[in-house]
């Protein structure tokens, strides 16, 4: 089985097996997800959604949190953890979009990399769940599962990873194969504890399970 074999049957099992998978932050604009998926580095999305409640009541606009002072952001993020340098990103980012585009979040994959704080995964997933653009989000769970499965060798550097799976992946399948991956991680293909191989979708095709 070559690997884009390999990944158009994952594809396939996993849809089956979670025909609903979408994005575990939530939000209603797309300002908000990028505030988010800034938060949930080195955090949960479920931590999350219940911090920025708060955050987006008192700052209910781009503008509003982009007036925010630093320490007024990072008191109501500290429970996310790097409360500082995340504070520090939100206000910056909330700037420029203010400043350069009108309060609104570009609809382009460099444009978004321009953002303080954005890097290509929260770029990904913005042009993905907002845009419905072809993206691949290169999470912690993606880089784990894609080296068990045999879709890469070895590769842990996101960027590498997302690379690699734009050569196996169909476009229109990437948004949600990635958000199907995080919650396989999550229930089945474990890191912290041993995988419940016995119970996965995926062990027929599993390169791990077959060495």
């Amino acid at each position: 089985m070559t690997k884009k074999q390999r990944a158009l049957e994952i594809i396939k099992l996993l849809k089956t097996e979670y025909p609903d998978a979408d994005c575990t932050l939530d939000y209603d604009d797309a300002w908000k997800l990028l505030v988010s998926v800034r938060l949930a580095a080195q955090c949960t999305d479920a931590r999350v959604n219940v911090v920025v409640k708060d955050l987006f009541e008192k700052y209910p606009s781009v503008k509003a949190l982009a007036g925010a002072q630093v320490d007024d952001i990072e008191s109501i993020v500290k429970p996310c953890g790097l409360g500082k340098s995340k504070a520090r990103d939100i206000s910056a980012c909330m700037k420029m979009l203010q400043a350069d585009y009108g309060g609104k979040v570009p609809e382009d994959f460099d444009e978004l990399l321009k953002l303080p704080g954005v890097g290509r995964k929260s770029a990904n997933l913005i042009m993905g769940d907002v845009f419905g653009k072809p993206a691949i989000v290169t999470d912690t769970h993606c880089i784990r599962l894609v080296n068990r499965l045999g879709l890469v060798d070895g590769i842990k550097d996101p960027k590498k990873v997302e690379m690699a799976l734009w050569k196996l992946i169909p476009p229109e399948e990437g948004s949600d194969f990635c958000h199907r991956i995080v919650y396989h991680g999550r229930e089945i293909c474990t890191a912290r504890t041993k995988p419940y191989c016995d119970k996965c979708c995926l062990k027929d095709v599993c390169k791990k399970i077959g060495i």
